[in-house]
């Protein structure tokens, strides 16, 4: 788990070029899909296939592939005549597919007590560690990259099939909406809080606790941002006036 994870925070925030001779769909996606969380290809932004394969340089065939990848995922709409673009889904919409999420969270976290093994938990141990560093170093995208392996990695856990692939089907969707509920400090402060009683949760086989934390930190994570915000956009009214 944790190799993937490091293979992942090799990538730059500016994407670079996927080499030739092993690009495949599913690796363009993942170039793309860096480039939405952070905003480089922000909600709405039309996916223009000629720059994207210039920039990454390759082909138009994978470059597609990725296309449908992200359509499937829920992360670009493809509309006939116009192309593909980001997508740009509500807040109503985010909030209610992290209530969702937080539902599928908080099962996994009942199965993964029952089921997970001492090995397992102490993998994502490490990987809270590893979160830690990036929190400490002021790594966003590297904390961001570590949080959704320790997410994964519990779901997992469950040995549900049907529930890991609703699960991974989900938070596809809001992958860009749980990055940036962590832009703001004050969020993600509280987020590493969160982190740590989830482990003692599971570490313990606390199912009860478990699934009441897991359901509090999907769905907090949105509402705290979007109260953040609300009061930096007040706090700005004001000064304008």
């Amino acid at each position: 788990m944790t190799s993937k994870v490091t293979t992942l925070l090799g990538r730059t925030s500016h994407p670079s070029p996927v080499k030739v001779g092993g690009a495949k769909g599913a690796q363009v996606a993942d170039r793309i899909r860096e480039m939405i969380i952070q905003d480089e290809l922000p909600p709405g932004a039309p996916i223009r296939e000629r720059t994207l394969s210039e920039r990454l340089d390759v082909s138009r065939t994978p470059l597609r592939e990725a296309i449908k990848i992200l359509s499937a995922e829920g992360l670009v709409e493809v509309h006939p005549n116009r192309g593909a673009v980001v997508a740009a889904p509500s807040s109503k919409d985010i909030r209610e597919l992290l209530q969702l999420l937080g539902v599928l969270e908080a099962f996994a976290g009942e199965l993964a007590c029952a089921h997970g093994t001492d090995a397992e938990m102490a993998e994502l141990r490490a990987l809270h560690f590893e979160m830690l560093a990036a929190y400490t170093r002021g790594d966003r995208l590297g904390y961001f990259h570590r949080n959704q392996a320790i997410h994964l990695g519990l779901v997992a856990m469950s040995r549900n099939s049907a529930l890991i692939a609703h699960h991974r089907m989900i938070n596809a969707r809001v992958y860009r909406a749980r990055y940036i509920c962590n832009l703001k400090t004050e969020r993600w402060e509280s987020a590493i809080k969160e982190h740590e009683q989830i482990l003692e949760a599971l570490e313990g086989r606390d199912a009860g606790a478990l699934q009441a934390i897991l359901r509090r930190h999907v769905i907090q994570a949105w509402d705290k941002m979007q109260e953040i915000m609300a009061r930096e956009a007040e706090a700005g009214e004001a000064a304008a006036s």
